[in-house]
């Protein structure tokens, strides 16, 4: 925009210092405050050199940029605001309930044993489980024989290959299959129950406390079992 002369301040009750303070107390200028400079601004234009249409028009654009943009951001901050309400709804739901996270290891021994699922990107000839101890020691291997391609859900009751219930602790778990021959590491869900939430401010998310497996975003589960 055109700096506006005296006459123009005059004709909205400003003096110069009074229009600069303005300045400098907002970033930006709102749709009253645009609209009064405008009509200011063409009320007293030189009659010799008039605001060129173009520059007008290119003023009123801009504006109505800004103006959408603000709009915009205050529709997308409602849209959070409730997108935010509804996670810690849901997160509230979970609690006492089991979910499956991304995990390779979680605490098992005695009467209690470890629940999970495994992806396989395609058909396999053999699909292996491997349960090791805090130590590196194989506790027990489960042969899952072939699978077709998708989710395969295991569980390990506790016991290792002789039969024996395991001592509780930490117990780590390896997923492998066979594609062409080749051995494939693949990554496992593990269940474990959510004990409580916790809930940080907005943009924050929502954490869930899991029993032997610590904290996690609520957007890590996989299912709600």
């Amino acid at each position: 925009m055109n700096t506006l002369d005296s006459k123009a301040l005059e004709s909205l009750g400003l003096s110069s210092t009074q229009a600069n303070a303005r300045e400098n107390k907002k970033d930006a200028l709102g749709q009253s405050d645009f609209l009064k400079l405008m009509t200011a601004q063409l009320n007293n234009q030189d009659p010799t050199k008039p605001l060129e249409g173009a520059e007008f028009f290119s003023q009123i654009a801009q504006f109505s940029s800004v103006s959408s943009i603000q709009e915009l951001q205050n529709s997308f901050q409602q849209v959070a605001t409730a997108m935010y309400s509804s996670q810690v709804l849901q997160a509230s739901t979970m609690v006492g309930r089991s979910v499956l996270v991304p995990a390779s290891q979680a605490e098992a021994g005695g009467q209690s044993g470890i629940e999970g699922i495994v992806e396989l990107p395609s058909s396999t000839d053999r699909l292996t489980i491997n349960i090791f101890d805090v130590t590196g020691q194989l506790v027990r291997q489960m042969d899952l024989g072939a699978n077709s391609g998708g989710e395969t859900t295991f569980r390990w009751d506790g016991r290792d290959s002789a039969g024996n219930a395991v001592p509780g602790g930490t117990y780590q778990i390896k997923a492998e299959a066979q594609f062409g021959g080749e051995a494939v590491g693949l990554e496992t869900f593990l269940a474990a129950k959510v004990e409580s939430v916790s809930v940080g401010g907005q943009g924050q998310g929502v954490t869930l406390n899991l029993a032997g497996q610590g904290s996690m975003q609520l957007a890590d589960v996989k299912r709600v079992m």
